[in-house]
């Protein structure tokens, strides 16, 4: 799994089948210090997050483990809205300081 923020939605009308009614997120991955990368990837939300969370994101086959997901053909999925995030006594990220 590898840390994400979410920063915007993708609408796509046309798709293959097993995707229709499946929300996707841009996300933006993050670092170990909580920096973003120069890498964005598209993922499919099953959990509900929103813009500017911090979500955990499944990528590669694992994305695919997740009950109703075997047969879609999925790259990265978002498992989970990250809470809290700490280092070393260090909090990154509280979900409860946004916003």
């Amino acid at each position: 799994m590898q840390i994400a923020k979410v920063c915007g939605t993708v609408v796509s009308t046309q798709k293959e089948p097993s995707l229709t009614g499946v929300k996707f997120l841009l996300v933006q991955l993050l670092d170990e210090e909580g920096q973003p990368l120069p890498k964005y990837e598209v993922a499919a939300d099953t959990v509900g997050a929103g813009i500017d969370e911090w979500v955990l994101v499944s990528r590669g086959s694992a994305a695919r483990q997740v009950a109703g997901s075997e047969s879609r053909p999925l790259d990265a999925l978002i498992v989970g809205i990250i809470d809290t995030v700490s280092v070393e006594n260090r909090r990154l990220y509280s979900k409860r300081d946004q916003g």
